[in-house]
């Protein structure tokens, strides 16, 4: 089958406002587009979403909600309501999901369980909202380098289990730079399309790991270019049920330097050979 490419805006976010990642999608031939809040807080939610009606995107995602963690009552209670808006934006867009990160350890502390109990009880918080206006909120594990800092959720596994336990209006994005190297993936994509929801994978997100990795967040490789069977992935994804977008989102210091036309030009045809 065909699989649609859509542009995560991060890919180009250093040298593209968020109109111009729009009209570039729609001039290169990319059918799908997903942004950052920043940057539709940049351009106004209203403009944001009928200049992405407009040119005919499908919008495969919001970025990002989550991070709940936080040192105090107050900080919890913030990150919620900063979840809620943000379950506001996705609705008003149009995205196939919100996708919800971990966060990290609340600064000072070690107390890694009671990271990710805020994480579940962040979710069971705003839950009721997603589910009525009908937005999905995809979990997303990162890669265990980045649980202080980043993402209590590091594994399918884990961000598994709250679907389990929460049921609908859960699902998981599936970042194949976060799960690559995981012994037990291939056991968990096949879980992801069981159980009483069905398929669970509401996103795809494709980059490669480079080897050297010169930073462990901003050196992304673009597809084809490191180690990872991005192909073997996808495939384990549509066989649990998912047949969407294959999201290309690159965070790399190297391609955000780049003119951003050059960039979409080779993100169209890394996702023909190597995706």
């Amino acid at each position: 089958m065909t699989v649609p490419l859509s542009l995560n805006t991060v890919t180009v976010r250093d040298r593209w406002s968020l109109a111009q990642c729009i009209e570039g999608c729609a001039r290169h031939g990319i059918p799908g587009i997903s942004p950052w809040r920043d940057k539709v807080a940049e351009m106004g939610l209203a403009q944001a979403a009928r200049a992405i009606r407009d040119a005919g995107l499908a919008v495969t995602g919001l970025c990002r909600g989550g991070m709940f963690p936080a040192a105090d009552a107050a900080g919890r209670a913030a990150a919620i309501e900063d979840n809620r808006r943000a379950i506001e934006e996705a609705h008003a867009l149009g995205a196939r999901c919100l996708v919800v990160l971990g966060g990290g350890l609340p600064p000072g502390s070690k107390d890694l369980p009671g990271a990710r109990a805020m994480l579940r009880d962040g979710i069971a918080a705003i839950l009721p909202e997603a589910r009525a206006a009908g937005v999905t909120l995809a979990l997303e594990p990162l890669h265990p380098m980045t649980c202080a800092d980043r993402s209590v959720l590091s594994t399918l596994a884990q961000a598994l289990d709250l679907c389990d336990e929460f049921g609908e209006g859960t699902a998981v994005a599936v970042d194949v730079y976060h799960v690559w190297w995981d012994p037990d993936l291939a056991r968990q994509m096949h879980r992801a399309g069981t159980g009483p929801e069905g398929g669970r994978i509401a996103a795809f997100h494709a980059c490669d790991w480079l080897v050297p990795t010169t930073d462990l967040v901003f050196d992304r490789g673009m597809p084809g270019d490191g180690v990872i069977d991005i192909p073997a992935i996808r495939a384990m994804a549509e066989d649990a049920g998912y047949a969407g977008f294959t999201e290309v989102e690159i965070l790399s210091r190297r391609w955000w330097a780049e003119d951003p036309d050059d960039v979409l030009r080779i993100v169209k045809q890394r996702h023909a050979t190597s995706c």
